[in-house]
């Protein structure tokens, strides 16, 4: 019997910090599924709802609701941070999921999201095939950081480089306007710990030594707080205003990130937040210019008003995919997108190995950015331009507001005792 026309249920997860189109994935994942006879579980909160056996069937929900995730922004069937430990640690936890697994007789499992993510799926693959559980596993890309290695792009990605280019050229006209005797630098801080993409992608909002911003600056760099006041001076003192972007990821010569709560998330990550405020506050005492800065923080991962098109389309297609290489018995991979063709930006979806991924972290290349270390290049104008390319604005109510879709999220019975 070939693996599409196998009996079984296929269980999809979401996991991470969602996107403006981690929705689309999703969709793609049920409508694809559908269209081939095989129902679909959800698993509440990620990983947790599996190990709670915590199960949505999305069976219950209308064909118009699961079309409507395409322009609904959030996690539908919700998300967590949470990364499993080695078998070795806890194999308890391992032998919970196959057993839920087992019990709702789930032979494909698909979890969305990023690097964590990519190895929970790897390790799953493993796990299943020790303990003699036919269960084929793959990871969906997301992530708004395009940090994982091999695909060209993650969804998920250009949807935030498309609101942070736009943010930064708005937000640039309003400076410049009042500039003559109001603020002279406005600092705007972006996600990304250690892989400058989405403060590259503020590049894209003008070009030219006078064009904002001015002053970027890169997790890839040692933060240079002498260089940096130059540049800032400079740019007021020839342009009349300045625009500065910075990653929240960026580190001083020690190592140290410029603002770090000394909190750390699910992940061992250190809870970052506060760039903006310190440089800020440094170019007010050092230079005293009137400054004003931003956090946009979630605001840049949900705005499916502003998402690309071409982001929209790539995330719908790795959800496709996924289903399709899961039931064409592939295993421990994940759907990846290749670029073919630059001008004009063709791309497709290609199966790639989990453990090439899960783990490894894509930085923004050298080449990407400028020679002073403030700017992006051509090279990098040329990577991401495409990837923010078109509008796919979502439907709006009569109350002038997104018409966004609320799922019914209905549970499935549970079959086995609660696990601690």
């Amino acid at each position: 019997m070939s693996p599409a026309s196998r009996s079984g249920r296929l269980l999809y997860a979401q996991s991470g910090g969602v996107t403006a189109v981690i929705n689309a994935t999703a969709a793609g994942v049920i409508e694809t599924a559908r269209a081939k006879g095989v129902p679909v579980y959800a698993a509440r909160n990620g990983i947790l709802g599996a190990l709670r056996e915590d199960l949505i069937d999305t069976t219950k929900e209308s064909k118009s609701a699961i079309a409507a995730l395409r322009h609904t922004p959030g996690g539908a069937f919700g998300s967590c941070r949470y990364k499993l430990k080695s078998l070795e640690d806890n194999r308890a936890e391992y032998e919970r999921l196959i057993e839920v697994l087992r019990a709702h007789d789930i032979r494909w499992f698909l979890y969305n999201g990023g690097n964590d993510s990519a190895d929970t799926a790897l390790k799953i693959s493993q796990l299943g095939k020790a303990m003699g559980y036919d269960i084929h596993c793959i990871g969906v890309p997301k992530t708004v950081d395009n940090d994982l290695a091999v695909t060209d792009c993650c969804p998920g990605f250009g949807s935030v480089a498309k609101y942070t280019a736009v943010s930064v050229l708005e937000a640039s006209l309003d400076v410049a306007s009042m500039a003559d005797t109001s603020t002279k630098v406005f600092v705007l801080e972006v996600m990304g710990r250690h892989a400058g993409w989405i403060a590259a992608a503020a590049g894209l909002a003008g070009e030219g030594p006078d064009a904002p911003p001015h002053v970027i600056l890169f997790p890839e760099n040692v933060f240079d707080e002498a260089a940096f006041l130059a540049k800032v001076k400079a740019t007021v003192e020839r342009v009349g205003w300045c625009t500065v972007v910075a990653s929240e990821g960026v580190r001083d010569a020690a190592g140290r990130f410029l603002a770090e709560g000394g909190t750390r998330d699910a992940f061992g990550h250190a809870q970052l937040g506060g760039a903006a405020s310190v440089l800020a506050q440094l170019v007010k005492d050092k230079l005293k210019y009137k400054v004003h800065w931003a956090l946009p923080d979630y605001l840049q991962r949900s705005a499916r008003h502003l998402a690309s098109a071409t982001d929209a389309l790539q995330a719908y297609a790795v959800g496709r995919a996924a289903v399709e290489f899961a039931l064409a018995g592939m295993n421990a991979v994940m759907p990846v997108i290749v670029r073919t063709s630059e001008a004009p930006y063709r791309w497709k979806i290609e199966p790639a190995e989990l453990k090439k991924i899960a783990n490894r972290e894509k930085k923004l290349p050298k080449g990407f950015i400028r020679r002073d270390g403030f700017g992006i290049t051509e090279a990098a104008r040329r990577y991401l331009s495409p990837l923010i390319r078109g509008e796919a604005p979502p439907p709006y109510g009569k109350d002038g507001l997104p018409a966004y879709v609320a799922l019914r999220n209905m549970a499935v019975a549970r079959r086995l005792p609660a696990f601690p």
